[in-house]
């Protein structure tokens, strides 16, 4: 048992503390760059599903975060500076542009990891605002980097034990064990880049099943809801209702695809010769085709949402999301 969590259990920690004091630096840094230009994109790029959906794609690309897009639209709505209606887009765009998070992590560039940590804090240090606030996000971008390599390393101590393994024998169905896998993990770090970093790692090594990755994606999406869900706890209806719509949402992507994991294990080689890219593709797919087959039907979908979470004040009239104010 000492030598599994010296083998596996340390390095894990300390690549996953470096990945997310990593992410954080990235994100809060990309935020001093944009002050507070994000919420006047938010505030003034809303007023139909489909212009949300493009504003939330381009924001979450941007803050490399759907979860910080996601509450940071709660907030909005609790504050009644947005309506329920116009979050549904926002949502929608917001799975998109989390993938680039992904796609940037499978260029496999971990060789630039120090260098880009180096840097950073050099232009971090200078006096210059925007330089230091560049070089923090280049710091951040450096230490996502070096976690990744480090958590990866634990891949082949975890085949030699059989870990996987005895999940996938023990876990009644390995599809099903990957999706809950993806989900309390991801819930648990509040991370899905995170998650999806390690899965991508896991199978390069040899480490996973393809199908067992791929479930492990897919869950990953339900698990980044429960950030939003606790943002909404003393929030008023309207925000909960967002919260609802995003696990919604998501649940029934993979409820949905879950079932065309072998046949979508089939195809994915063909995507690209790097398994880690695979990986990656998948999850672009997966919520681009999610995303875009709910958009034409936000406003049936807003309207199922108020049912299940009434709210007095509110009352749907058809073209609602094109009268909004």
């Amino acid at each position: 048992m000492q030598t599994m969590f010296r083998e596996i259990g340390i390095p894990f920690l300390i690549g996953l503390c470096v990945f997310m004091i990593g992410l954080h630096f990235m994100r809060t840094g990309l935020e001093a760059l944009a002050a507070n230009r994000l919420q006047d994109i938010l505030l003034k790029f809303t007023r139909t599903p489909f212009r949300g959906f493009v504003t939330g794609t381009i924001t979450t690309a941007f803050l490399q975060s759907s979860s910080a897009i996601t509450v940071l639209t709660i907030g909005f709505v609790n504050a009644g500076v947005l309506t329920f209606a116009q979050s549904i887009g926002i949502i929608l765009g917001s799975n998109i542009g989390t993938t680039i998070t992904t796609q940037i992590l499978a260029l496999k560039i971990e060789d630039f990891a120090l260098p880009l940590l180096i840097l950073g804090t050099i232009l971090w240090m200078l006096p210059q605002l925007i330089v230091s606030r560049l070089g923090k996000t280049t710091a951040g971008f450096g230490m996502i980097f070096l976690g990744i390599d480090y958590m990866q390393k634990i891949a082949s101590p975890i085949k030699e034990h059989g870990l996987i393994q005895w999940v996938i024998d023990y876990g009644g169905h390995p599809i099903l064990a990957g999706i809950v896998i993806g989900a309390v993990f991801t819930a648990l770090i509040h991370s899905s880049s995170a998650c999806i970093a390690i899965t991508m790692g896991f199978y390069a090594s040899h480490a996973i099943p393809l199908p067992f990755a791929i479930a492990v994606v897919f869950g990953s999406n339900v698990g980044t809801c429960v950030t939003a869900i606790l943002a909404a706890v003393n929030a008023n209806t309207a925000s909960k209702q967002v919260a609802l719509s995003h696990f919604l949402l998501n649940l029934a992507g993979v409820i949905l695809f879950a079932p065309l994991i072998p046949l979508i294990s089939q195809f994915t080689p063909y995507l690209s010769d790097n398994p880690a890219t695979q990986i990656a593709h998948i999850q672009t797919l997966f919520n681009v085709i999610c995303s875009v087959a709910v958009l034409p039907f936000c406003e049936p979908f807003a309207r199922g949402i108020t049912y299940l979470i009434p709210d007095e004040t509110v009352t749907w009239k058809r073209g609602d999301f094109h009268r909004l104010p």
